[in-house]
């Protein structure tokens, strides 16, 4: 067993137990306009709660999107390299007037803050969600703060992050990103992660969680993953701590959790293509949150 390293299912008590964080994470992504998936509060204070501290450290986001975790870290002061496969070259005015955000590679800069809002625009459906969307952006741009961090966005599949030199990071954080790549691939995902990684460094992940065996949970378009595959894909020593032998109590726990269940995101409500299809509270899964520390 190596110091540090963990298999955790996330257990529902996290949220007592870091109720400042969670009522933090709350109130920031009201602010931002940002809608929790049913398990990222978990997910979240999870991965925090493992960071201790995150001033002045450099810290890359794997799937970041425009989700909670890189602005809660650049909020903190932390140097964060946002990796996606998807482009953020119009990510909403508001979080440019908050945090310092660049795009790490030429071809990948941020469009110009007329065309990133008649971008946004056309997308939206109806007269409602674009007044919506114009609102929180006045919002933002009148009432928020600089925040200390800086957010780098680098738009790159998690496989090869070329212009990530090795050892160069404090920890690597993936909030339910790393199921997404097919299971033949992750191993390698695990590999080009842990390389950027500093000595000492942390990577810190959350995926789905399967008792038996693997599973794909289509909804979702992610994997569920075993105690066996983790150690084999984290190449995780077989002793590592683990509570996996809980799995069916702490499934009981997740399922009663009435915080997680009366607090769905209005997205689930509109449509049965979800993780829980028309706001129906049903878990089909764990989250489970892999802790690897780079050695040398």
């Amino acid at each position: 067993m190596q110091p540090g390293d963990i298999i955790e299912i996330l257990p529902v008590c996290l949220l007592d137990k870091n109720r400042a964080l969670v009522s933090e994470l709350r109130f920031l992504a009201k602010k931002l306009g940002l809608d929790f998936g049913w398990h990222y509060l978990l997910d979240l204070t999870w991965i925090i709660s493992q960071l201790d501290k995150v001033e002045n450290l450099s810290i890359m986001d794997v799937g970041a999107g425009v989700g909670m975790m890189q602005w809660y870290l650049a909020e903190h002061g932390a140097q964060v390299i946002s990796v996606d496969r998807a482009s953020r070259s119009d990510i909403p005015i508001r979080f440019r007037k908050r945090y310092c955000i660049k795009a790490k590679s030429k071809d990948q800069l941020l469009n110009s803050p007329l065309d990133t809002v008649i971008h946004n625009l056309q997308r939206l459906p109806g007269l409602f969600g674009k007044i919506k969307y114009l609102w929180r952006e006045l919002l933002g741009v009148i009432t928020f703060p600089e925040a200390p961090g800086q957010v780098v966005t680098y738009d790159r599949e998690a496989l090869r992050l070329d212009e990530i030199p090795s050892n160069s990071l404090d920890a690597v954080v993936a909030v339910s990103a790393l199921e997404h790549n097919p299971p033949d691939k992750l191993q390698s995902v695990v590999i080009e992660l842990m390389r950027t990684l500093k000595p000492g460094g942390k990577l810190l992940a959350t995926l789905g969680a399967a008792p038996d065996q693997d599973w794909f949970h289509e909804p979702s378009k992610g994997w569920n993953y075993t105690e066996e595959t983790l150690k084999r894909i984290f190449q995780l020593a077989p002793d590592t701590p683990s509570n996996y032998s809980q799995y069916d109590e702490l499934f009981i726990q997740l399922k009663n959790c009435r915080e997680l269940r009366y607090n769905l995101a209005k997205f689930y409500f509109a449509s049965g293509d979800t993780g829980m299809p028309w706001g129906k509270w049903d878990p089909q899964y764990q989250i489970v949150g892999v802790c690897k520390v780079k050695r040398d």
